[in-house]
């Protein structure tokens, strides 16, 4: 089951186990439990303090496992088989149950022990998701911490009875207490803010008297972190207020054009920037959206962000790198489908599909690599371009019409997206050149046409393009002094990571050449 490699290393990684696990299985006869039992089997003589049994439950879901704390309710559970993106959260749950520490901040850790109630979760996750481990690792940490809180992972793939009875079709997607919860990408302290019902109102007093910045970066994408290392080379009081800390890049699959880097994926990318700037002496403040900015000339001397929360930042120079989002198509039933069969992630979201029909909306680079990732998934993929040809590199189109499970439509205007029971069963198109309406029967329909810029907030305080874009200029500045700009949510061309990182380095130098000239036009005032 497990390569000769990573035996080595999961054996080094055993040694940290402080308490005693006992690994509980329950098998049935399918092939997939025989995998289980290699896999559990294998673990078992990594350390003296794992020991392996059978459950002889029968209200347990097979093939499944648990990790338990010997002598005490500590335990997390696992449905399927943890491999591919979750094989991480398979290792840290056998060390965090098997007593060795996490990571995460003191604060974090107390907030989680004091949570009140009983909380049983359940995670469905697809082993190809790269958002899924996070909201995984997450909650079974919680359990760990806090022996009233329960979290079973499963596979959605591995229980497609359960998936369609529940009517999940987008990962990650939780339960708690068996009821809807949640889905998509969560980080720990977004959980335990939703559970800590005074969680907003606690940290907007703690950030109502934070001193100003005198650089304050708004954004934690490749952008913003890189404005605010470079920021913070230099000496100067930096803070960072994001909403979601790495931002879409998050979201993102395989990254293989970030230069010395031949291939990462996105989340490991967020962990490493974020890692680079907890290296300097940045004031990190996450998920706090900004909702108003109040440039400095309207209020005299310091700008200021107030954030959703009731909370207020002021800095004497900003960088907003608050980035994209995935652009909606805008048509009837996108929104009420939106995770019922419209999906935005087809790593994600793709193994739920399996031997079903679906589309992708977009011919761009985005919407053929979805097309191709997902034809080897799904039953069928109709690809639908509104122009007359795809935009994508000639490569992946030559790759994707090589797939016989593939139909591609180029002058289709999707027109609206159909459903039934809840679910969606269908979407419509019209031919452009003709005007001919079509229909197609389908389960999924995932949307890849490009992006729209974060700036609603700013909308009539600083400049916007058309399409809502912050105008700066070559140094970053951008309608307002003092105030800079980097990344997607600006007018620079490319939306591109390494140009995202580059633009973030020079907004942070900009601001810094602005704080030394308007120190010495102040100095030489009071001097006067």
């Amino acid at each position: 089951m497990l390569d000769a490699n990573i035996k080595e290393q999961l054996k080094a990684y055993m040694e940290k186990l402080q308490q005693p696990i006992e690994l509980v299985a329950a098998y049935d006869d399918s092939k997939k439990s025989q995998e289980l039992r290699e896999l559990l089997e294998e673990l078992e003589p990594m350390s003296s303090k794992i020991s392996l049994r059978t459950e002889e439950a029968v209200d347990v879901r097979r093939p499944s496992f648990a990790i338990n704390r010997i002598g005490s309710d500590i335990g997390v559970r696992f449905a399927g088989i943890p491999m591919g993106h979750e094989f991480t959260s398979l290792v840290l749950a056998l060390l965090q149950v098997g007593g060795h520490p996490s990571k995460a901040s003191q604060d974090v850790i107390e907030q989680i022990q004091a949570l009140d109630g009983r909380f049983e979760f359940e995670t469905y996750f697809s082993l190809s998701c790269q958002n899924c481990p996070d909201v995984v690792q997450a909650l079974n940490l919680m359990s760990v911490l806090n022996p009233n809180i329960r979290n079973t992972s499963i596979d959605g793939a591995l229980f497609q009875d359960e998936v369609e009875q529940r009517e999940v079709m987008a990962v990650p997607s939780v339960y708690m207490n068996g009821e809807p919860w949640g889905q998509g990408r969560m980080t720990l302290e977004e959980i335990v803010a939703r559970l800590d019902t005074r969680s907003d109102e606690k940290e907007a007093e703690k950030i109502n008297q934070k001193d100003a910045f005198e650089v304050l970066v708004v954004g934690g994408g490749p952008a913003g972190s890189a404005a605010a290392i470079y920021a913070s080379r230099k000496g100067i009081s930096t803070g960072i207020a994001a909403e979601r800390f790495g931002g879409q890049v998050a979201d993102t699959m395989g990254i293989e054009n970030l230069i010395s880097v031949p291939y990462t994926e996105g989340p490991k990318l967020v962990a490493a920037m974020e890692q680079h700037v907890k290296e300097y002496d940045v004031d990190i403040m996450n998920m706090q959206r900004a909702e108003k900015l109040i440039p400095a000339a309207k209020r005299g001397g310091l700008h200021e962000v107030r954030l959703a929360n009731g909370a207020s930042l002021k800095a004497r120079s900003l960088v907003l790198s608050t980035g994209a989002r995935w652009r909606q198509m805008g048509v009837p039933g996108e929104e009420e489908y939106r995770n019922k069969g419209v999906a935005y992630c087809p790593h994600c979201d793709g193994p739920l599909f399996k031997g079903k029909r679906v589309a992708v909306i977009g011919g761009g680079n985005s919407g053929v690599e979805a097309a191709i990732d997902l034809a080897g998934i799904v039953g069928h993929v109709t690809l639908i371009e509104f122009g007359a040809e795809m935009r994508a590199d000639e490569v992946l189109q030559k790759k994707l019409r090589s797939l016989k499970n593939v139909e591609i439509v180029t002058s289709g205007q999707t027109t609206e997206i159909t459903g039934e029971n809840g679910k969606v069963n269908g979407l419509d198109y019209k031919d452009r050149n003709s005007g001919e309406q079509h229909h197609i029967s389908l389960e999924g329909v995932f949307v890849q046409i490009g992006l729209v810029p974060n700036t609603e907030w700013l909308k009539g305080d600083i400049e916007l393009s058309q399409h809502g874009e912050i105008i700066v200029n070559d140094r970053n500045e951008t309608s307002i002094p003092g105030v800079f700009a980097a990344g997607d949510a600006t007018t620079v061309p490319y939306k591109q990571i390494v140009i995202s990182m580059g633009e973030g380095s020079k907004a942070a130098l900009s601001a810094f050449d602005f704080l030394i000239r308007n120190s010495v036009d102040e100095s030489e005032n009071e001097a006067a």
